[in-house]
């Protein structure tokens, strides 16, 4: 893989989804601060989503928005073939099998997003 998906932009934008995440607007008509959890869809926890709840969409979902899978390795040693697997590994399985709760890497990481669907 090369430019936008290399490593160290998914950390950029992971860096940048926490920013978002935290961030507040002042509606007047409500009287408040207004946050992510107030207006984003959470279909697996709607009365009451927590930033976790949120369905949102990026590729980093496929490492459930976590820094330490992402930098996850792991020694892999079929039948076929033996290596190193990382990132790019379960990225590619992911795409091709969203739904999984389990690669079939070694890292054997889920494919699901963070608030729970794929």
């Amino acid at each position: 893989f090369s430019g936008v998906l290399a490593q160290d932009v998914l950390r950029a934008l992971l860096e940048l989804q926490d920013r978002l995440a935290a961030a507040t607007a002042w509606a007047p008509g409500a009287g408040r601060n207004i946050t992510l959890q107030d207006v984003c869809y959470a279909p697996l926890n709607p009365t009451e989503p927590g930033v976790a709840d949120c369905a949102v969409s990026s590729v980093t979902q496929y490492f459930q928005n976590n820094r330490s899978h992402l930098a996850l390795t792991a020694w892999q040693d079929d039948s076929k073939d033996q290596g190193t697997v990382d990132w790019h590994d379960h990225l590619i399985y992911c795409v091709n099998s969203p739904l999984s709760f389990k690669d079939i890497t070694a890292l054997e990481l889920s494919c699901m997003a963070e608030y729970g669907g794929p």
